[in-house]
């Protein structure tokens, strides 16, 4: 092995793409289709040409091997559940009948069927559907999707290669289904797996596979001893195969650690790995372990899940260096290109000197490209390419839009006092008790109503002018009134005024906060059909003009009842935006807090007894490793605090998390410090309640008993079987009745039914424990 000869065969190439295309087509095509508007060859048709749209872009873009497979019409993780056959007994009749309807009822459930849990995706803001396994469940192997779509790429021309999550990660993301021992554990069934893993990889070498990709992310997480003796004999086996096409073991958001021995020694023909971030450290490890002698090395330099261009020296440098501990060295992002936008060259509107400084995932697939050629044909073929990268970073380090003097010294003079209420918790409920009246088991929703296409109509026509500000305010008050008088007459005790003027939760308030940039073509998937454009944190924030106030005392103006002060927290506001590379997260999160801060005491000041800010992100951002949270956890805390603790004690801030593990962020739920805590329940059967209680949670609790994910409309009696549930893990006197999360995405008719049935079933269990 050389180094000469390692960079000769250089290619690029990446690991997964956007699936949504340009104007959002896919989440088109699908709506349509369950609306009964779009028919199911349609759909498929639409899903093909996206398809090829991809992989020509990239080809046109350098990128010499494509991958296939990663291309879902809903989760990738749900691809790989009808892949291997693991589809849940509900499930299965639908399945039979309809493989697509199936497919969506596991998605999203029916009326009469509840559909797979959904979780976030490592530390993304992307959600999966969680297998549901246990000791009776049998494997088969289903390789038509990956096979249809890898012969498809082949036939236009395309160097491909097949992805699938690795059996490894499948099973330690899986969950024990409805009904097993909560301590089975899915990873041992592994015997049982593997042979259908052999399965679909005979198929695929069948179909004209070389490599085919099988993605590993679990591994960078810490892992036991048995957990890697695991892995490492899923690949003895996998590897010792005959029938095989050669193996690429994908990792991303991380460093390997202890799994990288274990992989570096398996017989399999390829790693890919992260050196990015935190994973930075994987360059290190690679060299103390000798390298991958005889194996390729996909090496992720390019920051798959962040927008700024490349700092292309700097990665050819880490490239240099691993081109002596590889036989081949490939270049790529660092993970799959799902997480960021489609194209930068889309955003017309941007300031072009700013706008030289973004790469979306068309431009990361040019960076990957360009480097690949460096490498290969030495950096002087690529000169003027590198002078205009460094300018462009110069350009960035050097604006004015970056730092704010004014910001920083107003974070520097932030006191322990400032992150802490004057009073602790007991003080605080008995005076917001008093003020606030509330009746047992009180009722809310969590922010948002539903978004209609008449409320966006009147945001685009106010966009393009059609509609002039007093106009569009006009529509907006008329659904605040409607909103207000709804939840009135449901009989629901504490009110919101529904966020109708609220694009996105934290798009809405970067827009209004310095230091962000919003985009217009900028979606990202956060789970299914839903797409969020998440804003850029290019500099300092601050807050110049109150943001809220003005629509809640609108709506507290027009009822008796109290109306939430409804704020996304700052971790969060991080969290779903493409953050500053240039500073440590933790200051932004200050600057990000100080702004909310001014914020909730202005909402105070505008007589709001209840202000919930909302923190979401809280346990996505945790550190996949151990030793990484404690410091991220004391700021992440301390900015919540910092945003909220301005308040007096009869002040209720309540906080909002959904759709994530909280059992390993329990000691910093509590450190939030918030009096009132709702969270995602209902998938998950009320398992949170109950973590709650085992970690001797002393503050209020709202779990959801209404999946707003689904289009099931829930029963009263399935409310109250949730709420008997949470009752047994929390006092009446501190538990709240609310859905899992915002209605955004809902329609009236269902909201309202959900609703009755949510409002029904407080009020039965209320009675039975006042009589």
């Amino acid at each position: 092995m050389t180094t000469k000869s390692a960079a000769a065969a250089t290619r690029a190439t990446v690991y997964g793409y956007p699936r949504q295309g340009q104007g959002r087509e896919l989440k088109k095509a699908i709506e349509g289709y369950w609306k009964g508007a779009v028919p199911a060859e349609g759909l498929l048709a639409t899903a093909a040409d996206l398809r090829r749209t991809n992989w020509r872009r990239l080809a046109e873009a350098g990128v010499e091997e494509v991958p296939t497979g990663d291309f879902s019409l809903y989760d990738h993780v749900l691809d790989t559940t009808v892949a291997v056959g693991a589809v849940p007994p509900r499930h299965r009749e639908a399945v039979a009948a309809d493989a697509l309807d199936g497919y969506f009822a596991m998605a999203r459930g029916t009326q009469d069927v509840a559909p797979l849990e959904m979780t976030k995706w490592f530390d993304t803001n992307y959600h999966y559907l969680v297998p549901e396994l246990g000791p009776d469940t049998v494997f088969a192997a289903n390789p038509a999707k990956a096979v249809a779509e890898l012969r498809e790429a082949l036939l236009l021309g395309h160097r491909a290669r097949p992805v699938l999550v690795g059996p490894v990660t499948y099973l330690l993301l899986a969950k024990p289904a409805p009904g097993v021992a909560a301590d089975f554990r899915p990873i041992t069934l592994l015997d049982r797996l593997l042979p259908v893993y052999a399965r679909l990889l005979a198929e695929l070498r069948a179909a004209g596979a070389e490599w085919v990709q099988l993605d590993e992310p679990a591994l960078v997480q810490d892992r036991t001893p048995a957990e890697l003796n695991t892995a490492a004999r899923a690949y003895r086996e996998l590897g010792a195969r005959t029938d095989r096409p050669k193996i690429l073991v994908a990792s991303y958001f991380d460093r390997l650690g202890e799994a990288l021995p274990v992989l570096a020694k398996a017989p399999v023909e390829g790693l890919a790995l992260d050196f990015t971030g935190p994973a930075a450290g994987n360059l290190d490890d690679l060299a103390a372990v000798g390298g991958l002698p005889g194996k390729r090395l996909v090496a992720g330099v390019i920051d798959g899940r962040n927008v700024w261009i490349n700092d292309l020296e700097r990665s050819l440098a880490t490239l240099a260096t691993l081109l002596g501990l590889a036989d081949r060295v490939d270049v790529a992002p660092s993970c799959s290109l799902l997480h960021v936008p489609l194209d930068a060259a889309l955003e017309r509107e941007l300031d072009p000197q700013i706008a030289r400084w973004l790469a979306f995932a068309r431009q990361k697939a040019g960076e990957a490209a360009l480097l690949a050629r460096g490498l290969r044909e030495g950096t002087g073929a690529i000169t003027a390419e590198l002078a205009a990268n460094r300018a462009d970073l110069a350009s960035r380090a050097t604006s004015p839009i970056t730092r704010d003097p004014a910001v920083r010294d107003r974070v520097a003079a932030v006191t322990e006092a400032d992150t802490r209420r004057a009073q602790p918790y007991p003080v605080r409920a008995e005076a917001q008790r008093a003020r606030l009246g509330l009746p047992l088991l009180p009722t809310t929703t969590i922010g948002s109503f539903p978004q209609t296409t008449e409320l966006r109509v009147a945001r685009a026509d106010l966009t393009a002018g059609r509609i002039d500000a007093a106009a569009y305010r006009e529509r907006m008050a008329a659904e605040v009134r409607e909103v207000i008088a709804y939840q009135e007459k449901a009989g629901l005790d504490v009110l919101v005024h529904g966020e109708p003027e609220r694009n996105d939760m934290v798009q809405y308030f970067a827009e209004q906060l310095t230091g962000y940039l919003a985009t217009r073509h900028g979606w990202v998937q956060s789970y299914g059909t839903r797409y969020v454009r998440p804003p850029v944190l290019a500099g300092d924030i601050s807050r110049p003009h109150p943001m809220t106030v003005g629509w809640f005392r609108y709506a507290q103006g027009l009822t008796d009842r109290p109306v939430k002060g409804m704020l996304t927290g700052p971790v969060t506001m991080l969290a779903w935006s493409f953050v500053r590379d240039d500073q440590p997260l933790a200051d932004t999160a200050r600057q990000v807090a100080l702004a909310l801060r001014d914020e909730v005491t202005d909402l105070e000041a505008a007589g709001a007894a209840v202000v919930q800010v909302d923190e979401p992100a809280l346990r996505e951002t945790l550190p996949l490793r151990a030793a990484g949270r404690p410091a991220y956890l004391d700021w992440a805390t301390e900015s919540f605090r910092l945003a909220t603790s301005g308040v007096r004690a009869d002040t209720q801030i309540h906080t909002h998390m959904c759709y994530a593990e909280f059992g390993a962020i329990m000691t910093a739920i509590e450190d939030l410090d918030a009096d009132v805590i709702s969270l995602e329940a209902t998938r998950s059967h009320m398992e949170v309640a109950g973590e709650l209680a085992e970690a001797g949670y002393p503050r209020e609790v709202g779990p959801g008993v209404w999946d707003i994910h689904s289009p099931r409309v829930p029963s009263t009696e399935e409310a109250v079987e949730l709420l008997r549930a949470g009752l047994a893990a929390i006092p009446a006197e501190r538990l709240w009745v609310n859905p899992d999360c915002g209605l955004k995405t809902r329609g009236w008719p269902e909201t309202r039914a959900s609703l009755d049935s949510l409002v029904a079933a407080a009020r039965r269990l209320r009675a039975e424990l006042e009589g």
